[in-house]
């Protein structure tokens, strides 16, 4: 993951940054891409096996990373985390996912998901921004949402309301923040392929619903890698409170 200085973005060579949600998925991939721009990588989940099998695999690469064990809807262990210093970029990405109908959502399953996608970017936002406050400096908290915010879907209600919970809690937070140089933005993916999903989109369910977006076809981790480096670099120094929508064209479909 070593850099190339061509490549880099303009200001990210020797930043630090935490990544929650890093086990896998987008989580990870963001950790690479940052890393693979320069910046020391905190790579934060609950499965700490996977985060330090992600940083072995970046310190090889030439890259810096180290791996830190962290359930965000802790918020005596986030805040314990990121006492310690601040960090110049914080990608709030954690979340889970629940596919249950609104009338069979039992509260256990509702905590979980407002606990891990709304409360847990709370946690993490409040005590980095603490920490660059405290340390007299400025910095960038990116929070990872989702096209349903805006648009709903079956059986994702409690998370469809976390990610647009999410959203607004980032231009609230930008418009507290500002004064102190502290940006806050959110990157809204659509259907992103991943270990995860990718039996389903070959599938014929997911086929047909690839057929949905106009440009049919489902997003790969590295488009999001552009609209990440514009939030967190240089080139991003005027943007806050606002959302990069990266999803094919899905939000602007017809009726």
């Amino acid at each position: 993951m070593g850099t190339d200085q061509a490549l880099c973005w303009p200001g990210l060579a020797g930043k630090s940054a935490l990544v929650t949600g890093a086990s896998s998925g987008l989580g990870a991939h963001f950790a690479r891409v940052l890393a693979g721009q320069g910046v020391a990588v905190t790579a934060a989940a609950r499965r700490a096996d996977r985060t330090e099998a992600l940083c072995r695999e970046i310190v090889t690469a030439g890259g810096t990373a180290r791996p830190l064990s962290l359930d965000v809807a802790d918020a005596e262990a986030v805040a314990a985390a990121l006492g310690q210093g601040a960090f110049d970029i914080v990608i709030n990405n954690a979340g889970v996912a629940a596919s249950v109908s609104a009338l069979d959502h039992d509260a256990e399953t509702l905590d979980r998901v407002i606990d891990t996608n709304l409360k847990g970017p709370f946690h993490v936002a409040r005590a980095a921004a603490a920490a660059m406050i405290a340390e007299g400096r400025g910095g960038v908290i990116v929070n990872v949402a989702s096209i349903l915010a805006y648009r709903v879907a079956g059986h994702v209600s409690a998370y469809a309301a976390s990610k647009a919970g999410l959203l607004q809690m980032t231009r609230a937070q930008a418009l507290e923040w500002a004064r102190h140089g502290i940006r806050v933005n959110a990157l809204s993916p659509g259907y992103v392929e991943t270990d995860l999903n990718r039996e389903f989109f070959a599938s014929d369910a997911g086929r047909a619903l690839i057929k949905r977006i106009p440009q049919r076809r489902v997003g790969q981790p590295e488009d999001l890698d552009g609209p990440l480096l514009l939030l967190v670099s240089d080139l991003g120094r005027h943007m806050t409170g606002t959302d990069v929508v990266v999803d094919g064209g899905h939000l602007v479909t017809s009726i």
